[in-house]
């Protein structure tokens, strides 16, 4: 995939939509690119988090208990282990479609907020709007 095409999409997604050039750069320059087919377990429960996948064609599913929820293109999975060191996958994800996306390490998200702390503030807030709608799924609460 080309460069300036990857970097498009990152922007599209909104925990990344706020970031300046130079960081979506150094994010397309080390995010890995990977394919799965339809079926596949893309994250297992139990196994800790690496980094962050972001779905750029295809949709998978998160199971979380009871509750099944949809990913789309363009939507990220596992964001809060690029933050943590020790988190563990609650859920199993598996791609519905074939999907493909980019894999982003936590080793190379730390190169970025130490090179440019700023950029945490945007994306802290989609984290923190993300926690909040996963606990009232797992709470029933609205």
């Amino acid at each position: 995939m080309a460069e300036t095409e990857k970097i498009a999409q990152l922007r599209d997604i909104p925990m990344l939509a706020a970031l300046p050039d130079d960081a979506l750069e150094h994010l397309a320059d080390n995010a890995s690119d990977f394919d799965a087919v339809a079926g596949q377990v893309l994250v297992q429960p139990d196994q800790p988090g690496s980094g962050l996948l972001i779905l750029s064609s295809g949709q998978a599913t998160v199971e979380l208990g009871m509750q099944t929820i949809s990913c789309d293109a363009g939507e990220c999975i596992g964001e809060l282990s690029l933050l943590l060191d020790d988190v563990v996958h609650v859920a199993r994800v598996r791609a519905a479609t074939d999907v493909r996306g980019f894999a982003i390490s936590r080793h190379d998200f730390d190169h970025l907020l130490e090179s440019d702390p700023s950029i945490a503030v945007p994306m802290l807030r989609v984290l923190a709007r993300r926690l909040v709608d996963t606990d009232r799924l797992l709470t029933g609460s609205h």
